[in-house]
């Protein structure tokens, strides 16, 4: 038998390094805004990364993007209708939009806010109204719809529906709020309401789910204004709830620390939280009321240990998650949204447009690199921001100001 020759060989070994990883929905595979990549520039040219490409007609909202084989999907308002649109990831050419749900007006910015989740052939999509649309990916159809409010009883609050839905075996989990029960969960393909949490009934507020894993069990945890709390994904049976003193506006997504730990943080003053789940899901508050971060919606990263992000009042912190004490804090550089790829921290500050490349160290804050996104919108409501977050797979950082979607190299 012939040996296979060398150039089979690296072509084979080049082919496996060119698989591309997907970005499925708002923070990534495990809702953890930790990105896949290796081998990312640890600097960026003094200009900024290369610019590969950029679309100008995403339309106005703040919804975010994920990126599933080679294509791109996120949300905006056109010609007065929310939309769920497609591009191609390659070089942000428009593959097909489909209407999801009438525009939501708001005096921070009109527009949809959640993310798209993908999952198989289907991306399910949630307008700011509270319509929820899943939509085939080759070609953009709607498959089915259900409105938050008048299908599920919900109540549309003051920054609308921002909730990115959760898909999890065959349902669809999302968060209506209200007298049916805050949680649902929904047959994912027809629909229909597979169950609902009668016994918690609080209102939706901003956050998204994530699920965890516990006593070797999946779990779903949410955050609403006043409580998070754990729910099975099979049944909807409540499984453990702790209070939280939410005011204003709850927003960012829980943290999974591991080993049972959950970590959530608001803004407005609230501050940080910290449970243990033990035993039969019993709670045990680890520290509750810690004011180092106040996150308020740029969300926050744990690695290794560690919470990064943006605090009110104190800056970009550092802060120990299983103490909750703050190991350092950095005001000079504006408020924002974080993600995390490849040991470095990707920071967005959401007044100027400025993207700072900080390494993600317990030793301070380490700049390597800073640009300014280039040309930022001009139709952004004075009252918003930049505020999509930003996303790095397969080489390409993609960042957002309204109807402008960018996508810049950062491949090392």
């Amino acid at each position: 038998m012939n040996s296979p020759s060398f150039a089979w060989i690296a072509g084979l070994a080049l082919a496996s390094t060119l698989i591309a990883a997907d970005w499925p929905q708002w923070r990534g595979p495990a809702r953890t805004d930790h990105s896949p990549d290796k081998g990312l520039l640890k600097q960026w040219p003094e200009a900024g990364p290369k610019q590969v490409w950029t679309f100008k007609n995403a339309g106005l909202g703040y919804s975010g993007y994920s990126i599933v084989g080679g294509k791109l999907f996120t949300m905006g308002l056109r010609d007065g209708k929310e939309q769920l649109i497609a591009v191609n990831a390659a070089n942000g050419e428009e593959l097909w939009a489909a209407n999801a749900g009438e525009k939501y007006p708001n005096g921070w910015g009109d527009g949809p806010r959640a993310t798209p989740t993908v999952d198989g052939k289907f991306v399910y999509a949630m307008g700011g109204q509270g319509t929820l649309i899943c939509a085939q990916v080759a070609d953009g159809k709607v498959v089915w719809q259900k409105s938050m409010q008048s299908d599920l009883g919900g109540k549309l609050q003051g920054w609308g529906y921002t909730e990115s839905v959760l898909v999890i075996g065959d349902h669809v989990i999302c968060t209506p709020g209200g007298s049916q029960g805050t949680l649902a969960a929904l047959n994912k393909k027809t629909g229909e309401v597979v169950w609902r949490t009668k016994d918690l009934t609080d209102e939706a507020q901003y956050s998204s789910p994530i699920v965890i894993e516990h006593e070797g069990k999946k779990q779903v945890v949410q955050l609403v204004g006043q409580k998070v709390f754990g729910v099975d994904p099979i049944t909807g049976a409540v499984l453990w709830k702790a209070p939280f003193p939410g005011r204003v506006a709850v927003i960012p997504t829980p943290i999974d620390g591991g080993k049972g730990r959950i970590y959530v943080t608001a803004g407005y003053g609230v501050g940080c939280k910290m449970i243990q789940l033990g035993a039969n899901n019993s709670v045990a508050t680890v520290y509750e009321n810690n004011k180092v971060m106040k996150n308020h919606h740029g969300g926050v990263v744990l690695v290794d240990g560690h919470i990064y992000g943006h605090s009110d009042g104190n800056g970009w912190v550092c802060q120990e998650l299983s103490t909750g004490n703050e190991v350092w804090s950095f005001k000079e550089f504006g408020k924002g949204a974080v993600h995390y790829a490849d040991g470095m921290l990707y920071c967005l500050n959401e007044k100027s447009g400025e993207v700072a490349l900080v390494e993600a160290s317990t030793k301070g804050w380490n700049l390597k690199s800073r640009f300014t996104l280039s040309p930022l919108s001009k139709q952004r409501n004075p009252q918003g921001g930049v505020w999509p977050h930003p996303v790095v797979v397969n080489g390409r950082l993609y960042l957002r100001d309204q109807e402008i979607v960018y996508c810049f190299n950062v491949k090392g």
